[in-house]
């Protein structure tokens, strides 16, 4: 097993003070990522937040405005831990086929190389993003708040996607397009094999992430001809 310590720079609009410059600061993001998983991002306050890490809300608006940018902040880390990791594994591969395979691996937490990492639980980070990422930025004030440049983890991401598609058919006209599709049914449809399967066709004891797996494989590589 491969264990990390990552410190990613994250937009300066998410937060009043940095976490990860202070024990307090990482204390929130550890705590706070625990807590969404646990009860949902609706349920979520600071005061529940300040009562788990024995602080006050307070201390915590020190940190964020909002629970929004929280959880911005949680799900951009996870973005860059994702991207950190497909460059980091595709140096090793030069076939473009290959690499679209480990992308689609990642990104649905099938990859067979285990990794650990010091700061925060990847395990609770991928429940938080299936159920949670899409109120990120599915809100009315999405235009003001992307002039802040706070999507660009997500959108560098879904950037390597599609340059690997691109490589796979430089005529494919859609590269970015199928890898911000091939991202959201990522999250869509485990969501939708774990509580709506009738939304799905995983109709046998497939695990979720392999059936999700198996259906992005089909859905990218018959679209890239």
């Amino acid at each position: 097993m491969m264990q990390f310590l990552l410190k990613f720079k994250l937009s300066d609009h998410l937060y009043l003070r940095d976490p990860e410059k202070s024990e307090l600061g990482k204390a929130i993001i550890r705590n706070a990522i625990d807590l969404i998983d646990d009860i949902g991002f609706e349920r979520f306050t600071f005061k529940k937040l300040a009562q788990k890490i024995e602080s006050t809300e307070t201390t915590i608006y020190r940190y964020f405005s909002s629970k929004h940018k929280l959880l911005t902040y949680i799900l951009n880390w996870y973005w860059n831990y994702l991207e950190f990791v497909a460059k980091m594994r595709m140096q090793q591969i030069t076939d473009a086929t290959a690499k679209l395979k480990l992308l689609l691996e990642i990104i649905t937490h099938n990859d067979v190389n285990s990794y650990e990492m010091q700061e925060y639980d990847l395990k609770k980070l991928h429940s938080i993003v299936i159920s949670e990422s899409s109120k990120s930025y599915l809100v009315k004030e999405v235009d003001e708040i992307n002039k802040e440049l706070v999507f660009n983890p997500l959108k560098s991401l879904c950037q390597c996607i599609g340059e690997v598609i691109s490589e796979i058919n430089p005529n494919f006209s859609y590269p970015k397009s199928l890898a911000s599709t091939l991202m959201e049914t990522a999250h869509d449809q485990q969501f939708f094999s774990e509580h709506l399967p009738k939304l799905t066709d995983n109709r046998s004891n497939t695990s979720h992430k392999a059936y999700v797996l198996a259906y992005l494989n089909v859905l990218a590589f018959s679209v890239i001809k």
